[in-house]
């Protein structure tokens, strides 16, 4: 699931009239950018959340969408907007496209810039393989972020290193990037009935902080290139370095 619902307020003005998955990252959206990595990885198999300008992401994709290299790609949208009027936040705009998600599926913000994270294959067996709700990837933190979300278990012997909400470990930032169990959207962990038929508005982190409480999640660092492109001065840094 691809999450592409929100307004952008800190990209304003350019989200007044595009929406910020798709601005332009070295001449490929945000959220082409996922679409590629995954497809080329065999993820094929697309769910997109659609609010603020909507309409645009499907007119992108168009009626017979395809990754930048030519591979064909199932994409299905779960309309915010047009039901409800705006944004469900995460947990509820993931409940409300549950219907149409599987068992096992990655969660991706479309406002973060990722180029070489590793959507494999075999990191989604090793989840299922597990008796996790879900699986984080960590980043070092930004300047903008400098406080963290989670900490990691300080044992590295650990098969999973579970996510650890002791206040003296050292904390990462979350990525924005996933991998959840359908299971942790339902009781006891989501309230939400399936569907979110009345378009309930509900943030992921309580959640995901229950579930840790009872050594539900894991995660792993990633060190590679990632970018939250939450202002256009990130994002024109972005395009700047790209220029020979």
């Amino acid at each position: 699931m691809l999450l592409a619902a929100g307004r952008g307020e800190r990209m304003r003005p350019l989200t007044d009239t595009t929406p910020k998955p798709l601005l332009a990252v070295r001449g490929r959206s945000l959220l082409q950018w996922h679409v590629d990595a995954l497809a080329a990885a065999g993820f094929r198999d697309f769910v997109i959340n659609t609010a603020w300008l909507g309409e645009q992401i499907p007119a992108h994709f168009g009626p017979e969408p395809r990754s930048s290299e030519g591979l064909p790609l199932s994409v299905r949208y779960s309309w915010e907007g047009l039901d409800f009027g705006g944004a469900l936040e995460t947990a509820g705009g993931i409940v409300r496209a549950l219907p149409l998600l599987g068992d096992i599926f990655w969660v991706v913000a479309g406002d973060v810039y990722a180029p070489g994270f590793p959507f494999s294959v075999q990191a989604a067996q090793r989840f299922a393989r597990s008796d996790k709700l879900a699986h984080l990837w960590l980043v070092p933190n930004p300047p903008h972020h400098p406080e963290g979300d989670f900490g990691l278990s300080p044992d590295p012997a650990a098969t999973d290193r579970q996510l650890a909400l002791n206040q003296a470990a050292r904390k990462y930032t979350y990525s924005t990037i996933g991998l959840y169990r359908r299971e942790f959207f339902a009781r006891p962990w989501c309230g939400i009935p399936p569907g979110n038929s009345s378009g309930v508005k509900a943030p992921l982190g309580p959640m995901l902080r229950a579930a840790m409480d009872n050594q539900g999640v894991s995660a792993e660092l990633y060190t590679g290139p990632w970018t939250d492109v939450g202002t256009p001065e990130r994002l024109a840094q972005l395009n700047e370095t790209a220029r020979p």
